[in-house]
């Protein structure tokens, strides 16, 4: 029989079942919840009227967050320039390498969150696409992890920005903070957010794109927001 913890059962009253809340009564809602011993993420899911089953209907991309994420992001960087290498150390990287660093993510390590590549990297890179595909991890133009300005683009990851991709649900989420953050600087993520996903509208998705957009934390309830 299922069982419910205490801090589930004190949390059920919270949320007005059905509710659409305001984005900023929607954070100030959550917060009112029980709290862990640990500051929870604050994470956001947008459901998409798209058909994920279509190429021409796939939404990925990545942004910056104005506040960023409050989590301490693992960097890896795929380039050869030995210039270039030291420049992405200094940005912030966790490992900087070439050949040996495909090997090394070929032979199982996958032990960072986002891989960045320099365009000439991947011809070695692509082939890693059975290792990192499933843990949304590969490196794409579009998300803007293969650039030929891999410091920059490491600076950016480090300091908050995130990727997103809908999963086969036609849903796409990301953390936008954690709870300890401000109820503006909440607010304004999650607007930067779905904005930067709007933006990434499928020219052939039909009817409406955005049809709901949720909020959490990581062992709190959930609840509708208008994020428009």
């Amino acid at each position: 029989m299922a069982t419910h913890s205490k801090r589930s059962k004190a949390n059920a009253g919270v949320v007005e079942k059905g509710k659409l809340y305001s984005l900023e009564d929607g954070v100030g809602t959550l917060k009112q919840s029980t709290a862990p011993k640990f500051n929870e993420t604050v994470e956001i899911a947008l459901n998409l009227g798209i058909d994920p089953r279509k190429s021409d209907q796939a939404v990925r991309g990545a942004v910056s967050l104005p506040h960023g994420t409050g989590r301490s992001v693992r960097v890896i960087c795929f380039v050869k320039d030995p210039a270039k290498q030291e420049e992405a150390k200094a940005a912030g990287a966790t490992e900087v390498g070439d050949d040996e660093l495909v090997k090394k993510v070929t032979d199982g390590w996958t032990d960072f969150d986002v891989a960045i590549s320099s365009p000439d990297m991947m011809g070695q890179v692509g082939r890693l696409g059975k290792v990192l595909g499933p843990q949304g991890k590969m490196p794409s133009p579009k998300s803007g992890t293969v650039t030929a300005d891999v410091a920059n683009a490491v600076k950016e990851f480090v300091a908050g920005k995130v990727e997103f991709r809908a999963d086969a649900g036609g849903t796409v989420h990301a953390p936008i903070g954690k709870r300890s953050f401000e109820d503006g600087q909440l607010a304004e993520n999650a607007r930067a957010f779905v904005a930067a996903v709007n933006a990434l509208k499928p020219a052939t998705a039909r009817g409406l794109y955005i049809k709901q957009v949720f909020l959490s934390t990581t062992m709190g309830p959930g609840l509708l927001v208008d994020a428009s």
